[in-house]
């Protein structure tokens, strides 16, 4: 997706070389290890709805939209667990609510959400799509100004910059695609 909101006309082809040799060197914390932790499980919950929506949705702006996250988070999905590993950290992350209540908690979209979006077709399917994912998306743009705030890596605080930016844009695509 590019920053002006318009979406690719054909899937974008991201280079997995690329990602290879971001490293995130330097000091880390225990807020750069929890941030990665938690998007990881955020992103994977992504993907599960882009995918659903690239298989349900009927509109081709809907299916660009999943295409364009699937590509980007799939290879954040990557750097950020290869991150963990040089850190030497799982990259899963305890789903207990009351785990990560120093760090704002686990904001996620419930798994009866996901089930009742399965659920769901047409016109129907997209409504409830585009509002569980700007929702989805405005949890990533919290927990990426935690890591902001309380984050060491510079890499890990630069990441989530990005994340903040480009979800941001995601979420005023969405908006708009609501109202077509």
């Amino acid at each position: 997706m590019s920053a002006c909101g318009t979406a690719p006309d054909a899937p974008v082809q991201v280079s997995t070389d690329a990602k290879a040799v971001v490293k995130a060197e330097g000091k880390h914390n225990d807020t750069d290890v929890m941030y990665l932790q938690m998007m990881v499980a955020h992103h994977e919950q992504g993907l599960e709805m882009v995918r659903l929506a690239g298989k349900t949705a009927q509109r081709d702006d809907i299916k660009i939209l999943a295409q364009a996250v699937d590509a980007t988070q799939s290879d954040e999905v990557a750097l950020m667990k290869s991150w963990l590993a040089d850190w030497k950290k799982p990259a899963t992350v305890d789903h207990a609510p009351s785990a990560h209540a120093d760090h704002g908690g686990l904001p996620a979209t419930s798994e009866k959400e996901i089930a009742a979006l399965r659920k769901a077709k047409g016109e129907a399917f997209e409504k409830a799509f585009l509002n569980l994912f700007v929702a989805h998306q405005h949890n990533a743009v919290e927990m990426a100004q935690m890591e902001r705030t309380d984050g060491e890596n510079a890499e890990a605080k630069a990441f989530a910059d990005r994340v903040r930016d480009s979800r941001t844009d995601q979420i005023k695509q969405m908006l708009t695609l609501m109202n077509n």
